[in-house]
């Protein structure tokens, strides 16, 4: 802690930064794309003569490719010739861009840039969102609105577990992609998305593809030991997905369904979807 907060002069912690980004979120953001990305340019590869900092052939070359092709939309016959003028290029966009065009930037690169420093810059990234009381985290690969390690953790562990399941891994990923769409949000189908999760694991672990989740939930507990009182849970969810704003039948005109409703419904249903594949597999 600082000797101004310490003293009370300034705040001990800042407002929670949704739909927005100050100075120092944004200058850390931009800090860790220049020590992840921009210094790992390869020089190494260019002539000694004049300068050197050709961006064909070099190992920013697909990355700069594909920001102009995918992220800007511009003719890559506007790309600068040389790296570090593009750099600078990117700064000046970087620092006049909309708080969402900066974390849509972040991402992209997350995803697109050279695959070896990609976990490690994830990882710091949600390091500092956790420091500048950011609301949004990476989560498999996403910034996503989520703030707690433990759901994040719950959230990927599940993904990840999924792996032998692949319906339950496309429900998954459809549900935090519809959620985290900072543009179109679809909180609905979000939502949605996290249930069928849920009735395709149990589906799988009955063997009965045909079985509602309900049906599946009282074999599980049967058969599996699952615990009458999260069984119960469960179907109550199941419940209100069927009858809350229509998710799972005719689509309304309206909703009320909030990003917390979306959050709340998919963090409840990896949790779900985590504990049951450590169950069958005692």
């Amino acid at each position: 802690m600082r000797f101004s907060q310490r003293q009370g002069i300034l705040p001990v912690d800042k407002a929670i930064q949704r739909e927005s980004i100050d100075d120092e979120l944004r200058n850390s953001l931009w800090s860790l794309l220049q020590i992840f990305y921009w210094n790992i340019y390869d020089k190494d590869r260019h002539s000694m003569y004049g300068r050197a900092d050709y961006i064909d052939g070099s190992n920013m070359q697909p990355l700069i490719k594909k920001l102009w092709l995918h992220y800007f939309k511009q003719p890559i016959d506007t790309i600068h010739k040389y790296f570090w003028d593009c750099v600078d290029y990117l700064r000046d966009y970087f620092f006049s861009a909309d708080w969402y065009e900066v974390y849509d930037f972040v991402e992209f690169v997350a995803i697109e840039g050279p695959n070896r420093v990609r976990d490690k810059f994830i990882e710091t990234c949600n390091t500092y969102l956790e420091r500048e009381n950011s609301a949004y985290r990476f989560v498999n690969g996403q910034l996503s609105e989520i703030t707690s390690q433990e759901e994040i953790q719950s959230i990927e562990e599940a993904i990840s577990n999924s792996g032998a399941f692949p319906g339950v891994r496309t429900h998954l990923e459809s549900a935090l992609r519809l959620m985290s769409d900072r543009e179109n949000p679809d909180f609905r189908n979000s939502i949605k998305e996290s249930i069928s999760a849920v009735e395709s694991l149990c589906k799988h672990l009955v063997g009965d593809e045909s079985a509602t989740l309900g049906a599946a939930l009282k074999r599980l507990e049967a058969e599996r030991d699952l615990h009458p009182a999260l069984k119960a849970s469960f179907s109550s969810l199941y419940g209100y997905t069927s009858d809350a704003e229509g998710i799972r039948h005719a689509l309304m005109e309206e909703s009320s369904l909030t990003k917390s409703d979306a959050r709340f419904m998919l963090v409840s249903c990896t949790a779900f979807i985590n504990y049951a594949t450590d169950l069958v597999s005692d």
